[in-house]
């Protein structure tokens, strides 16, 4: 056992160093090397154990197999900033949302929102592409906290993405202990309501103390308006986006059609704008429109000097702003993937039942084991496949209905995961909202509130229904 919990003390030992000698700047590099010596180190104890190199391959092959996607959605995601900036498409959002949303209550607004919307979407990952993105853009605007602003945004878009059918964590959890969809998502409601009041109070009560003034306001709503031609029609590849989520169009073809549709916005109603993204000019060819689009696809809107401040604002986006993600991703779906094909995760969760005597006990090892799952394999589907088969026989033999194991996952599997820097869901929201994981977290008040509730209502024996029970939250 103690060989065992040898590559995971290796990797805490090097992310606190890499924290310590690197701050802020760790993700941008020295994390993704302390999961590879990590990972080499899982690889050795695989060895000890006998194992052969095909085998433990087959696990880091299987792990970032499943990565590809959500990479790929990271990278379009990138592109449709690029395109949304600079077609004007984020900068009308800002202009017209700093018009109808007041400071004061910002940040309930902002969760409140994005709770809707991915309510009706089934994605937090696209809320937060999308809206979260102006969000933050207002929140920029009014001189408000970037940090408080993303956890508004991420504790609406999880709580949307929690309740709704359309979401494919909501319906993995189901499915992975065999329980019906919508029984889960009503016996869902005992924790993830209660969580979500209470963070809608805590963000209304936060003050908005250094926000801007009404003349700064108004100096940015005119900047934008010189920079940009700015109409509702701006607003209409946002439209798009959402009638294709509407439409259950999935999420990867839906942001390339709303990117090329962005871009497509911009060359006919935003020309003097993308030929400034122009390297070279060529004059009387359409050469520097083509340039200027492309660059905006790769490397993100660049605003010219003259902007100023309002540069931080809008100069954002880009496939190549999520590279460092993905590095994030890979090296980390190496080590999980490693862990998994040689045993060590699966051990390590078998250790964390050992000590279940009562119903409290057995919530609390299934919120550990999915926010365990969460950091050591870096990836939510798995934080709640895993749990998932390992726990259902112990719920089976307490007699306690499945839905209280569906539940209790998407309680800490689902809402843990965008918690930490290296997972998945962690470092695209760090990288669409431009906020690190580690800031934002303090104040993703939903996604902490909520495993906190499900360890409560364990113990308090709140809302554990028996095997032959229904929901009726």
């Amino acid at each position: 056992m103690l060989l065992s919990l040898a590559p995971i003390g290796l990797l805490i030992a090097l992310l606190s160093a890499s924290v310590a000698l690197f701050g802020s700047d760790a993700s941008y590099g020295p994390n993704q090397v302390a999961l590879i010596i990590s990972a080499a180190a899982t690889m050795l104890v695989g060895w000890h154990r006998g194992m052969s190199w095909q085998a433990i391959q087959e696990g880091m092959v299987g792990a970032i197999t499943v990565s590809i996607m959500p990479m790929m959605i990271l990278l379009s995601v990138g592109a449709l900033i690029g395109s949304w900036m600079i077609s004007g498409t984020v900068p009308g959002m800002i202009y017209y949302g700093i018009q109808l949303l007041n400071p004061n209550w910002f940040y309930a607004a902002s969760a409140l929102i994005c709770a809707l919307a991915s309510l009706s979407l089934g994605s937090s990952w696209t809320v937060a592409g999308t809206l979260g993105i102006g969000m933050m853009g207002i929140a920029t605007t009014y001189s408000l906290s970037p940090a408080i602003t993303a956890g508004a945004v991420i504790s609406g878009a999880y709580f949307g993405d929690k309740l709704s059918p359309l979401s494919d964590t909501t319906n993995l959890a189901a499915a992975a202990v065999g329980v019906d969809l919508f029984e889960h998502i009503k016996n869902m409601l005992w924790t993830t309501l209660p969580a979500f009041v209470l963070a809608l109070l805590v963000f209304s009560l936060i003050g908005s103390d250094g926000a801007a003034t009404p003349e700064n306001i108004a100096e940015i709503r005119s900047a934008l308006a010189s920079r940009f031609s700015l109409s509702p029609w701006v607003l209409s590849p946002l439209a798009l986006m959402l009638l294709l989520i509407y439409l259950k169009v999935p999420a990867y073809p839906a942001i390339l059609i709303c990117t090329f549709s962005g871009t497509l916005y911009a060359a006919c109603f935003q020309p003097e704008v993308v030929r400034t993204m122009a390297i070279a000019a060529h004059p009387n060819t359409p050469a520097p429109l083509i340039q200027g689009l492309w660059m905006a696809l790769f490397s993100g809107y660049q605003s010219p000097p003259e902007l100023g401040a309002l540069s931080q604002l809008l100069d954002k986006g880009g496939l190549a702003s999520m590279l460092n993600t993905i590095f994030l991703i890979l090296t980390a779906m190496t080590f999980g993937g490693m862990l998994e094909s040689t045993g060590i995760l699966r051990q390590l969760l078998n250790s964390v039942l050992r000590g279940v005597k009562r119903t409290g006990d057995l919530i609390l090892a299934t919120v550990s084991g999915g926010i365990i799952t969460n950091i050591l394999a870096a990836d939510q589907f798995l934080a709640i496949t895993l749990p998932g088969r390992l726990f259902t026989p112990a719920y089976d033999e307490r007699k306690l209905n499945r839905l209280n194991l569906s539940r209790t996952l998407e309680d800490s599997a689902t809402l843990t995961s965008v918690l930490v820097p290296w997972n998945t869901c962690g470092a695209f929201m760090a990288a669409t909202l431009g906020v690190a994981t580690l800031d934002y977290a303090p104040y993703a008040l939903f996604n902490l509130t909520c495993p906190f509730l499900a360890i409560v209502f364990g113990y308090a024996t709140i809302a554990q229904l028996p095997p032959t029970a229904r929901a009726t939250a």
